[in-house]
């Protein structure tokens, strides 16, 4: 008995040992743009609706699609296709309609990202991210630190974004001011 109890020790102990040196178990939401997965982290999302009707706003950044009120809300709605300047294979026209709206809440703004297929959600250790330096160099205002590492998960490779670093918030403020006047 004190041979089994001093081997469930040892195991937990283990288990413990394993778990420290993979670091946090992190959550993350994973999406696909332009046929590459991207993530965020779980936390930085509120909810996922279908996308509602959007009203263009006028001289806006081609990235900003415009508005939507979600659950009486006026949100910024956002295409990161856009702002991340990714290359897709179809014309506008042929392009799928962006069917869900990625609710993104901070205590400054808030706004709704563009996404086609429903997003999944994705369990992973912090040793399953490859932090690398920041390889983007981005002229339009905002932080150019958006990219928190590559996330390798099997034979995925997903970018792990901090959204809050995507926007330049002053734009953002400006557009949801505009329209709720």
């Amino acid at each position: 008995m004190e041979g089994e109890v001093s081997k469930h020790h040892n195991q937990d102990q283990h288990s413990k040992d394993e778990h420290s040196a993979k670091g946090a178990n992190l959550q993350l939401i994973v999406f696909k743009l332009a046929g590459e997965e991207y993530a965020m982290l779980i936390d930085q999302i509120k909810e996922v609706v279908l996308t509602p009707k959007i009203a263009k706003v006028p001289l806006t950044p081609k990235y900003i699609k415009g508005v939507a009120n979600i659950r009486g809300n006026i949100l910024a709605i956002i295409d990161l296709v856009e702002r991340f300047s990714l290359e897709t294979n179809l014309s506008a026209e042929t392009q799928p309609t962006p069917m869900f709206t990625l609710v993104v809440e901070s205590s400054e703004y808030k706004m709704g990202i563009l996404v086609k297929d429903v997003p999944n959600t994705l369990s992973v250790y912090e040793s399953d991210i490859d932090v690398s330096p920041s390889i983007i160099n981005d002229n339009s205002g905002v932080d150019a630190n958006y990219i928190n590492g590559i996330v390798k998960s099997g034979s995925r490779m997903i970018v792990l974004i901090d959204v809050h670093k995507v926007i330049n918030k002053d734009e953002i403020h400006k557009l949801i001011k505009e329209k709720s006047a």
